[in-house]
Order: structure tokens, then sequence, then C-alpha cells
């Protein structure tokens, strides 16, 4: 008799859904794609998601629910928030491994803008990450790594608004990494803002 196979939680066909449409955009993406890469069937993800959309609509409202806690994960693995910051900055720059791959992203940008349900949760989710980025720049104010001068939320917006552009210069450009490039655009606005403490990080930062 052959053993009952396992259950796939909805966490890992999520997490499976996310691989697949790191390889294919959203006009290649099928629910059998994602259905192979679960493990599972098309019709069984039709029984718990209802479609293609239904699937990505919960993976979008799963990623927007739980940026508030990936930030803050940020800064409890970084010892400086300042190290937190750039880590972010890192994080960002995964979404362009490739030119192509940035490309695919964009794509799936698009139907958060343009379609009501989707950008309902595009909303929350920014909204969080300048929350989660205004925690991280109080924090290196208070630990003495950036200026008391300085406005949290003014500097976070900033901030946010670079990194989104900074990918697309990167696009325009594409030289070197865009992990590069983007903590090139990132240390330039930070700069202005740093105490010596922060600058003498930034360099350990660097080497390390």
């Amino acid at each position: 008799m052959s053993p009952r196979p396992r259950k796939v939680s909805d966490d890992e066909v999520l997490a499976a859904a996310h691989r697949a449409m790191s390889r294919l955009g959203p006009n290649e993406l099928t629910l059998a794609a994602i259905a192979t890469e679960a493990g599972l069937t098309a019709g069984a993800l039709v029984q718990r998601f209802g479609s293609k959309r239904g699937l990505l609509l919960t993976l979008t409202k799963s990623a927007s629910s739980g940026t508030e806690g990936f930030v803050a994960g940020l800064r409890t693995q970084h010892a400086s928030p300042l190290a937190a910051l750039r880590a972010y900055a890192e994080c960002m720059a995964q979404l362009a491994a490739s030119p192509a791959a940035l490309a695919r992203n964009l794509a799936y940008l698009q139907i958060d803008l343009t379609d009501p349900e989707f950008r309902r949760h595009l909303v929350v989710q920014a909204r969080a990450t300048r929350k989660g980025l205004q925690s991280l720049v109080k924090a290196a104010v208070d630990a003495g790594e950036i200026e008391r001068t300085v406005d949290p939320a003014t500097l976070a917006r900033t901030l946010e608004t670079v990194l989104s552009g900074s990918l697309m210069t990167w696009a325009f450009y594409r030289e070197g990494t865009a992990s590069h490039w983007l903590r090139h655009d990132l240390d330039a606005v930070l700069a202005p803002h740093l105490t010596a403490n922060g600058r003498s990080r930034r360099a350990k930062t660097r080497r390390s």
C-alpha cells in the first residue's frame, strides 16, 4: 500500500507560485505551471483558490500583510539600523537580478496598478514599507548614526522614492549589478545626514 501523499499547505502553494512568477511573466503563468511547481494538480488549485486570479490575489494579500514584519525582521538581523537599511536595498535589488527579471516584475506591477482589487493590497504594502523605513531611520537616529536634526518621516519617503527610481535607472544603464547601483544611490541620499559614527559603520559595512 502506497503512503498517503503529504498535504501541501497554502503557504507552500503561495511559495511555489512566487517561484513560478520569478520565471514566467503574467501571460505565461498558468495554474498548471504553479501546480507543477507545488506538486499538485491544477484542479486542486481551483478547488482551493477558484482561479489563477484568486490565487494571485491571495499571494498579493499575503505579501502585503507580511511587509511590516519583514522590515522589522531586517532590523533584528542587524546590530546597526544603517546596515538594516542597506539590507532592505539589497532585497529590492533582487527584483532586478537580470533585466528580464525586472521586466517580469514590472509586468506584475502593472496589474497591481490597474486592477482595483490588486491595487488595494499594493497600497497596504506601500504604507507598511514606508512605516518600516521610517522606523529604521528613527532607530538610526537613536543609535547616533544619523543626525538628530533629520525628520524620519521625510527621509523615509525620500528613501522609498529614490530606491524605486534607482531600479528603473539601473534598467536604463545596466552598469554593474542592480545591487551595487541601488547601494550607491542609497549611500548618496544618506551621506549628508550621517554622523561620524554612521560614516564609520558605513565603511565597515562596505568592507564586510
